[in-house]
């Protein structure tokens, strides 16, 4: 049976402890309650729990105008979701076997952006990039939105959507890092609040000016390394499949695949 609220103490209470059993792969869903917790704003959210046999077996949510976030849950809990949503899931983000499930009750999406988690095993920090990494400040502001908004419009994610509330709202938490090179910034990478002993990185964002020059790893390496040494145990990340170069990317400096992961859409979000 599927339980929803827009209270996310009341989901914190009944669902956190399931989430917190796989902070590896339910790192979405405890990233959002931390940020939410953190002062992240968020309208109209929902937030829902999944019980088997008298047990949490599993979670969603949905922060508009983001898409509905699933949490690492058994397949048979889909039916019964799109049943309480009455099928209203425009877009869905979730583990590949539980979209998949969506699209079998749903049918045929618009769009599918097929994904995979990565972990980071032992870093490896770049050695011949030019330039160093920062921790973004205030003075950085316009550049963050306006690098926020051409990543959501090379990713699909940017209509409709304004970045400032978030990249405020990360800056205030020291979650936003940018490599220099010749006294300028030439890429950023965000680390999420960690949750479970977990950060997340993302978005990565390089402008086509500067790219290919080692720059997006330098980065990456750069806010992984300040995760693990003074924020969480372990540092996730994840990467758009049919972008092989990334995927090397991240490998080069020592991420290791987890699993595979799809964002769906079935329609246009409100």
């Amino acid at each position: 049976m599927w339980t929803f609220t827009t209270d996310v103490e009341e989901y914190a209470a009944v669902a956190e402890a399931f989430l917190l059993a796989d902070p590896v792969g339910n790192t979405v869903p405890l990233t959002v309650l931390a940020s939410i917790r953190a002062g992240m704003p968020v309208d109209d959210a929902y937030f829902g729990w999944w019980t088997s046999d008298g047990e949490v077996r599993g979670a969603a949510f949905r922060t508009p105008p983001h898409p509905v976030g699933l949490a690492r849950m058994p397949v048979e809990s889909i039916a019964p979701l799109v049943e309480a949503l009455k099928g209203e899931i425009p877009e869905v983000m979730g583990p590949l076997e539980l979209t998949e499930a969506l699209v079998e009750a749903l049918g045929e999406p618009s769009s599918v952006l097929s994904e995979r988690l990565y972990r980071l095993g032992t870093l490896t920090i770049p050695s011949d990039t030019a330039g160093h990494g920062r921790l973004a400040g205030v003075a950085d502001f316009p550049l963050l939105v306006a690098w926020f908004l051409a990543f959501g419009d090379e990713a699909g994610l940017g209509i409709g959507r304004d970045p400032a509330r978030d990249v405020q709202h990360r800056l205030a938490g020291r979650q936003l890092f940018l490599w220099e090179a010749d006294g300028a910034p030439v890429s950023l990478a965000a680390l999420s609040p960690a949750a479970g002993g977990v950060c997340r990185i993302g978005p990565v964002y390089t402008p086509p000016t500067c790219r290919r020059r080692g720059y997006g790893a330098a980065v990456t390496a750069f806010a992984s390394q300040v995760a693990l040494e003074t924020r969480c145990e372990q540092v996730v990340l994840f990467t758009d499949l049919a972008n092989p170069t990334s995927n090397s990317v991240y490998r080069s400096i020592g991420y290791e695949p987890v699993s595979d992961y799809a964002q769906v859409s079935f329609g246009s979000l409100p």
